[in-house]
C-alpha cells in the first residue's frame, strides 16, 4: 500500500534533525533494566489513593497541585510560591528552558547526560552547548564554567548523572557556583537523589537559601515508583517559578498523580527501605563488575554504566540474548538499571560473557 498523498509541510529543520526520544525496551521472559524504573510494585496505600481518585476522573485536576505543593514546601522549609509541580521533572525543566532561553540564547550542560537535554533547547529555539564529561564520566564543572558566555541563559547540572551514575560533590559545586554569574539560572537535576550514599555528594535542598539563582529538580518517578503517573517538582526563586508556570501546559498534572505522590510521602519510610535494598543490589553489581575487570565509576543512581565504546552494539546483543534488556548509547556505553534481585546473577554472568568476547576480539585484532 502506498503512503498517503499528504502535502509537504514546512517544519523547523533543527527539530526534524533531532533524534526522537526513545523509551527503554522490554525483552520477552527477561528483565527490563532499560528505564531506571523502581522494580517494586506500588505500595498498597498508594494504590488505594489512586483507586479513590478514579471515582472523580471525569473532573479536571487542580493544575497547581495545591495540597502536594504545600506538603513539599513544608518538607523543604520554603514558601509555597517557591514550589512548582509538573508532569515529571523533565516537564518542569522544559518549562524552565522555554522561560529562560530563546533564539540566539544558549543552554549549557554536560555530555553525555540525560538524552532529553538536547531536545529542550531546540524546542525553545535556543542552542545547546555540550561540555564533554571527564574521563571518569563525571561532569567537568570547570569546563562548564568556561563555556558560559553572555548568551548563556541556563546551565543544567545532573547529579547523579544519567546515564553514567556519577555525582557532583559539594566542593565541586561550590567552586562552580562561585564562577557563575549571579543572574544566570542554574538547574540542579537531582532525579536520583534518594539513591545517593556518598556523603560528599551535593544536595541541592541544602543550598536553596544560599544561591538565589539556583533551582532544584526532583521526581516521584524513580525512588517513589510513580514513573507511570508522571509527576515531579522544582524548588527555586519565586520569579523563576512564576515564569515556569507561564510556560506550562494547563492541567498537565493528573489528579491520580497528585494523590499518589501525597500517599507516597505518607508511606515514605517503607519506600526508602526499598531504596536501600536497591542501593545494596547496586553495590553488589558494581563490586561484581570490578572483579570482572570493568572500569566502572562507582554508581550513585539506580543504574550502572558500562564503558563499552565501539563494542556497544555487540555487548547489548549479548545482554539481550541472556534476557537482560539494557539501554545502549552508541558508540559510548550501556546503562543498566538495578532491577529485581533475581536479575543480578543473570546480569553478572552476561557481563562476564561480554568481557570474554571482548578479550577474544582484541586478541584477534592485527597489530599495527
Amino acid at each position: 500500500m502506498s503512503a498517503p498523498d499528504v502535502p509537504a509541510v514546512r517544519l523547523r529543520p533543527e527539530i526534524v534533525a533531532l533524534p526522537a526520544y526513545r523509551q527503554g525496551k522490554t525483552v520477552e521472559g527477561g528483565f527490563k533494566l532499560s528505564s531506571n524504573e523502581n522494580p517494586f510494585d506500588p505500595l498498597p496505600g498508594v494504590l488505594q489513593a489512586t483507586q479513590a481518585a478514579t471515582a472523580v476522573m471525569h473532573r479536571y485536576p487542580n493544575g497547581f497541585a495545591p495540597e502536594l505543593s504545600a506538603r513539599l514546601a513544608a518538607r523543604h522549609g520554603v514558601p509555597l510560591e517557591q514550589v512548582i509541580v509538573g508532569a515529571g521533572s523533565v516537564a518542569v525543566l522544559a518549562q524552565l528552558v522555554t522561560a529562560a532561553a530563546g533564539a540566539g540564547d544558549e543552554v549549557v550542560y554536560s555530555w553525555r547526560s540525560f538524552e532529553a537535554y538536547p531536545l529542550l533547547p531546540a524546542m525553545s529555539g535556543a542552542t545547546s552547548v555540550k561540555v564533554p564529561n571527564r574521563p571518569d564520566h563525571s561532569h567537568d564543572l570547570s569546563a562548564m564554567a568556561d563555556a558560559i558566555t553572555t548568551r548563556t541563559r541556563l546551565v543544567i547540572v545532573c547529579t547523579p548523572n544519567n546515564p553514567t551514575s556519577t555525582i557532583v560533590t559539594k566542593g565541586e559545586f561550590a567552586a562552580f557556583m562561585a564562577r557563575v554569574p549571579s543572574d544566570l539560572l542554574v538547574v540542579l537535576d537531582e532525579a536520583y537523589a534518594e539513591f545517593v550514599t556518598d556523603p560528599e555528594a551535593v544536595n541541592g535542598m541544602d543550598l536553596l537559601g544560599i544561591y538565589p539563582n539556583l533551582l532544584v529538580l526532583r521526581t516521584f518517578s524513580k525512588a517513589y515508583g510513580l514513573a507511570g503517573l508522571r509527576i515531579g517538582y522544582g524548588i527555586g526563586p519565586t520569579a523563576v517559578i512564576d515564569a515556569a508556570r507561564s510556560a506550562s501546559i494547563p492541567l498537565a498534572v493528573t489528579h491520580h498523580a497528585q494523590v499518589a505522590a501525597i500517599a507516597s510521602l505518607d508511606h515514605e519510610t517503607e519506600l526508602l527501605e526499598r531504596v536501600a535494598h536497591i542501593s545494596a543490589l547496586r553495590s553488589t553489581i558494581w563490586q561484581g563488575l570490578i572483579a570482572q575487570g570493568w572500569q566502572v565509576p562507582e554508581p550513585q543512581g539506580n543504574f550502572v554504566w558500562l564503558d563499552t565504546g565501539d563494542y556497544t552494539a555487540e555487548a547489548a546483543e549479548i545482554l539481550t540474548s541472556n534476557g537482560i534488556m539494557a539501554r545502549p548509547f552508541h558508540p559510548e556505553g550501556i546503562r543498566i538499571s538495578i532491577g529485581e534481585s533475581e536479575s543480578v546473577g543473570k546480569l553478572l554472568s552476561s557481563t562476564e560473557e561480554i568481557v570474554q568476547n571482548l578479550s577474544k576480539r582484541r586478541a584477534a585484532e592485527p597489530i599495527r
